[in-house]
This record gives C-alpha cells, structure tokens and sequence, in this order.
C-alpha cells in the first residue's frame, strides 16, 4: 500500500427525509485494494459508495480522491470521473438494451474521446478475456444474467479505472455464476491496478476482498484484514 489512501470519507452525514442514511461514516481506501462494504439491508453500504463515487452529496463530512475533495467539485467534475477514473458494475448491469454487448463495453470509452475502431477494438479484447466473447455482436437480452454481468464488469474495466465501484454485483445470479463473475472480476482487476469497493452481504462474496468493512446505522463499524 501506498502512504497515503487512494479514496477517504471523513465523518459523512446524510438524511434522506428525515432518515439517516450515513451518520458519521469515515473509511479509507488504498490503490489496488479490494474492500467489501457488508451490513444488513439499510445499513448505508450503498448509500456510502454512492458518495464515494460522487453520485450523492453527503449533508456534511468530506470525501477525498487522489489529494482532491471531492465534495467540493462541480457536477461537471464530478461526472468526469465518473467517466474516466471510476468504473461501476451493478446488480442488474444496466446495460443498454440497443446496443450490442460490444457496443456496451466500448460506450465509457467513446464518451471520453476514444476512436470508435480503438474503442471496439479495447471491447472485443476484454469480452475475450471475461470469457464472454461469443456474445459481442448480441444485444443485452440475448445473453444469459452471468454473461450479460461479466460485460458489466468488462465494460466497468475498459478504461481501466483507478476505481470500480460494485454494488452487489452478483445479487441477481445464481450462486455458480456469481463465483464465475467474482473471479473473472477480482483477477481482471487485480491486472488492472484498479481498487474494488464492493457491497455485498453474502460472506462468500466478501471473501475475495483484501478486506472487510461492516456498515450498521450508517457507520462503518468494523474493518478487518481477510486472512
């Protein structure tokens, strides 16, 4: 690890009507960790990576990124990253329902300015290597769940972020698939460099983290080296 973390939420707070949803979240994350987020259902596991990853705003605290405050940035900004440094991978993919799986992979890359024969060039070599080739040219709904999450997870890794942020990435699939999909992912983004924060409240998902925090009543409450 280096001496500094990658990622840093300090003492985040937000209400959602009323409702806390953080209160007083602090966590650290390291380049090329992966860390799994684990709690109960309305813990605040989700709602702490969406402000990790710039998508909500916390009420107060702060939110640091590679010597940057993230809280502080605009929603240009904030988007930019989303765009180019930070990959997402979720429950149900969220794929593009017109487009061809390979056209999927290569979006991220296209909206931050890459050729169009590069970007499916980049697409068509991460299918390949998420075992997942044979399905480039169909559109989302012709692909089974475990393949349509690992395109997910090849398109969330194309740009080859600095971070991925996956929120229970594999919830929708079968337990067989979802061991498929975690270990195509973790060694892809172990390749990578990239840093994993990973929610999930299945321990056998978890256990492909360096490490383990545990959200209750939107406090991280517990943090543990895996073994």
């Amino acid at each position: 690890m280096t001496e500094q973390p990658l990622l840093t939420a300090d003492d985040l707070h937000l209400d959602f009507g009323g409702t806390k949803a953080l209160d007083g979240a602090s966590l650290q994350v390291w380049a090329g960790e992966v860390i799994a987020l684990m709690g109960p259902s309305g813990s605040g596991k989700s709602t702490l990576l969406h402000c990790l990853a710039g998508i909500l705003t916390p009420d107060s605290g702060r939110i640091g990124y590679a010597g940057r405050d993230l809280t502080a940035m605009s929603d240009r900004e904030r988007s930019a990253l989303r765009r180019g440094e930070f990959g997402f991978v979720f429950q149900f993919g969220q794929l593009v329902p017109e487009l061809t799986c390979a056209e999927n992979v290569a979006l991220p890359m296209r909206l931050t300015g890459t050729p169009r024969c590069q970007a499916h060039r980049t697409a068509l070599e991460w299918l390949e290597r998420l075992d997942v080739a044979d399905v480039a040219a169909k559109r989302p709904g012709q692909a089974s769940g475990g393949q349509g999450q690992r395109v997910a997870v090849a398109r969330a890794l194309a740009t080859q972020p600095r971070v991925v942020f996956a929120d229970e990435p594999t919830g929708a699939l079968d337990s067989l698939n979802g061991e498929l999909v975690m270990r195509l992912f973790i060694e892809a983004a172990r390749q990578t460099g990239s840093a994993v924060v990973l929610v999930t409240h299945e321990p056998r998902v978890a256990a492909y983290s360096d490490r383990e925090a545990v959200v209750r009543d939107g406090r991280v409450r517990e943090q543990e080296y895996a073994r």
